[in-house]
């Protein structure tokens, strides 16, 4: 009998650590944040950005990109030129992160026309 509820507990404790889901999608954010800021040059930022597009289409169990991602990449296109499409991405990471604002908002004064 005790070897049967030994054999049950086991089985619930292997169960319950195999079902962990992310709240967050990253999708390849690592390695490419790792190249950027070891050598930030041309073709590092045209795989930062993509790997930001990624990040933004698939996300996580929460269904908002991660927290600093809509920064971040806002932050990176206004840097390359794209002024609008970056505005419109912080203003995104205030909407998914209204704790973000006072940071955020800082950050849009700078570029305003």
């Amino acid at each position: 009998m005790i070897k049967y509820i030994c054999i049950v507990i086991g089985c619930l404790a292997c169960i319950s650590c195999a079902s962990t889901t992310s709240l967050y999608s990253w999708r390849g954010y690592d390695e490419a944040i790792y190249a950027y800021t070891e050598k930030a040059d041309e073709t590092r930022m045209r795989q930062i950005l993509k790997v930001y597009e990624k990040i933004l289409k698939s996300k996580g169990t929460r269904g908002v990109p991660a927290p600093g991602i809509c920064a971040d990449y806002g932050f990176l296109l206004i840097k390359n030129g794209e002024v609008d499409k970056g505005k419109q991405l912080l203003q995104k990471e205030i909407e998914f992160y209204p704790e973000s604002e006072t940071f955020i908002s800082r950050i849009l004064k700078r570029f305003e026309e």
